[in-house]
Formats: C-alpha cells, sequence, structure tokens
C-alpha cells in the first residue's frame, strides 16, 4: 500500500479528538471515586477494547503473539509500564505547577521525546531526518508544535492571573516549582515512553502483515501488548487507593449506607494519595448528597464508553502510522498537536475561558494556529518523502 500522508493526518486528527473527548462521559458518572471509575473504564481502554478489536480485525493473534520473540514482547510490555507511570504524574504535576505551566512542561517534553528518541535511537535521525529535506521540513513541524504547546501554556498564565483569589488558593496552596518541574519532567518523559513501545513492537507489525492481516491494522496487535504494561501499572495504583480509601466495595455495591460512611469523613482524608485534585473533587465526599445509592448500571455504561473512547486515540493513532511512511515517527507530534487542539475547543465548549481576559485568548488563538499549521507542515514534509522527495 502507497503511503498517504493526508489519510494520515486525518488519522491521527481522529485520534486526537478521540483523546480529547473520553473524559466527557466519567463526568456523568456518580458517587464512584477517582480509583473506581478510573479502573473500570481501563478494564475497557487497555484490556477490552485491544483485544476485541484486535482479535476482530487482524488475522491469527494469539499465532502472531506466540511468534513474537520474548525479548518484544518484554520491552513493549516494559515501555507501557513506564508509560502508566507518566499518566499518573500527569496530576501531581497539576498540583504542583497549576494547569498552564504543568500541561507545557509535560505535553512539551513528550511530545519532543515521543518524537525524536525512536529515530535517534534506531540511527536514522542523522541520515533520514536531517539528512533530507522533507526530514527537515518534519523536524521544523515539531518545532512550531512546541511553540505551539509554548503558547497555550501562556494562554493558560494569563488566565490564572485573572482568576480570583478564591480560584487561585486551590492551586497556590500546593504550588511548588522544584517539585513541580522534577514531576513534571518525569511525567513528561514517562509519558513518551508509548511512543518507545510501539517502536519496539515493530517485529510484531511485520508479523501480523506476514500473516494477512490489512496494513492498516497491522499496529493493533502492538497495542494489545504496550497496553497490557500501561493497565498493570494503573491497576496496582487503583487498587491501593481502593484499599486505602475503602472503596473496593463501589464495584459490586450500590448500598447508600456505605456511600454514607463516606461522606462522614472528610475529603482529603479519603483521597489524600490520589495523583490530582480531580480525584478528590470526583470523590463521592466532595458533593454532600445524602444517602442515595450509586446508579450502578449508568457507572458501569458512561466508564465503558469512556474507556473505549480513550482506547480509539491509539487504535487511530496506529491507522495513521501505516501512512507516514518511512517518517512514521512523525506520528507522535501530530498525536499531541491533535489532542492539545481538540481539548482546547472543547474547554471553550464548555466555557472554561469564559473571563479569562483578551491576552489569554490572544495567546490561546496563536496556540490553535501553531499547532494546525504543525500539522500541516508535518503532513506535508511526509507527503514529499512519500514522493520521493529528498
Amino acid at each position: 500500500m502507497i503511503p498517504n500522508p493526508v489519510l494520515g493526518v486525518f488519522f491521527h486528527w481522529l485520534g486526537g479528538l478521540a483523546s480529547a473527548s473520553f473524559y466527557v462521559p466519567y463526568r456523568g458518572v456518580k458517587r464512584w471515586s477517582w480509583e473506581t471509575y478510573w479502573l473500570v473504564g481501563g478494564f475497557f481502554s487497555w484490556i477490552i477494547a485491544p483485544w476485541v478489536l484486535g482479535l476482530f480485525l487482524t488475522r491469527d493473534l494469539f499465532q502472531v503473539l506466540f511468534e513474537t520473540p520474548s525479548s518484544t514482547i518484554f520491552w513493549a510490555i516494559f515501555f507501557g509500564l513506564l508509560w502508566g507511570v507518566g499518566g499518573l504524574t500527569f496530576g501531581l504535576t497539576m498540583r504542583f505547577l497549576g494547569l498552564s505551566l504543568g500541561m507545557a512542561v509535560v505535553l512539551g517534553l513528550c511530545a519532543a521525546f515521543g518524537t525524536l528518541m525512536p529515530p535517534l535511537f534506531s540511527g536514522v535521525f542523522f541520515t533520514q531526518v536531517l539528512g533530507t529535506a522533507s526530514g527537515r521540513i518534519i523536524l521544523l513541524g515539531v518545532f512550531v508544535c512546541l511553540l505551539g504547546i509554548a503558547a497555550a501554556g501562556v494562554a493558560g498564565i494569563c488566565k490564572e492571573r485573572v482568576m480570583s483569589p478564591e480560584q487561585k488558593k486551590s492551586v497556590i496552596k500546593e504550588f511548588d516549582l522544584k517539585k513541580g518541574i522534577a514531576v513534571a519532567t518525569l511525567s513528561g518523559v514517562m509519558s513518551a515512553c508509548f511512543a518507545y513501545g510501539l517502536a519496539a513492537g515493530a517485529p510484531i507489525k511485520l508479523l501480523a502483515l506476514k500473516h494477512g492481516t490489512p496494513v492498516l491494522w497491522q499496529g493493533l496487535p502492538v497495542l494489545v501488548v504496550v497496553l497490557i504494561g500501561g493497565f498493570t501499572t494503573n491497576f496496582v495504583w487503583c487498587i491501593a487507593l481502593n484499599l486505602k480509601n475503602k472503596t473496593g466495595f463501589q464495584y459490586f455495591s450500590s448500598n447508600a449506607e456505605k456511600y454514607q460512611a463516606i461522606e462522614n469523613k472528610p475529603i482529603l482524608e479519603t483521597a489524600i494519595d490520589a495523583p490530582s485534585r480531580e480525584v478528590v473533587e470526583h470523590h463521592p465526599s466532595a458533593k454532600r448528597t445524602g444517602s442515595k445509592p450509586a446508579p450502578m448500571f449508568a457507572n458501569y455504561l458512561l466508564c465503558a464508553l469512556a474507556g473505549t473512547t480513550w482506547y480509539f486515540q491509539f487504535f487511530f493513532y496506529t491507522m495513521g502510522e501505516t501512512q507516514m511512511g518511512r517518517y512514521g515517527f512523525s506520528s507522535w507530534t501530530l498525536h499531541m498537536a491533535s489532542i492539545i487542539i481538540f481539548s482546547t475547543l472543547w474547554g471553550l465548549g464548555f466555557k472554561e475561558w469564559r473571563g479569562s481576559g483578551a491576552p489569554a485568548m490572544r495567546f490561546l488563538t496563536l496556540a490553535l494556529i501553531l499547532l494546525v499549521g504543525s500539522t500541516v507542515i508535518v503532513g506535508y514534509g511526509n507527503f514529499l518523502g512519500a514522493a520521493g522527495g529528498h
């Protein structure tokens, strides 16, 4: 199949839309703590959806995995584990640096490391990237993407400056620049490990093609393996929080008396080890609603929708990667840019930027222009490469 970078960019945009949208269903979950709804959704994100679609769309999935060298399986799972650490520490970054600065640092590092390290490790960075015109154009796109992320961070800082003292208090109370930068660096580098896991799983793609899997779906078996690692990290953390916060019953029971027992405790006492303020805000005790049972069916349905939507970001990512030709590493930049574009649009739709002031909106507009422009530049570089340009 001849690569089609235009189609590849479109697939990456779909993946970015899925990534930016998956948290919307979680907003409807009632009376479950973060660790509960995150793990339920995670089963669909990291186990159910990858295996179901992998079995349905690829050929001989079990045989492909059986034939895969054990070293390939190990490294794919290992990088998945590290990526899980990056996701969990992402929330801590928000607590120590605030949303704007934290997002800018983490996503900037994630975009840079996730895009540039695979070709550096494979030894083609100086020949295929710096050594060709199309490769240099892609690098320009990566740089423009980082500028867009920085502009988004500045927009957030401008927004925080016009927030009321009451709104700032929750962020300032835990602000710690040194600790925040350290955690943000860890989160950004670890989050980029998903790209390393996909690169480590390249032999699985070759085996999938050998068994007759269509080119477009060749990356799905790799996701099955990498996400086992991501699931393991999140599973251990969520179960630990379930035990500490005594919220394990939420998976099986809607008993109102048990929820009332949690709600009678201080919020921070029951969720202090959560990775972000989202845990505290979504904890059952965050809203004193009385002894009401949890809507179990609705909660499971919403978590299933959220988890499956989350998986589709990488479902479309692997499809887009097949269309980028020899510059498949650039897919990570397209992924990061698309996520920020659509998450920003969701924020505007939910009126999160209302009253943020003219400077914030100008930088936000600049960020969107730069991010969209970066996807066009990266796509053009891949187009030149696919057309035989140097």
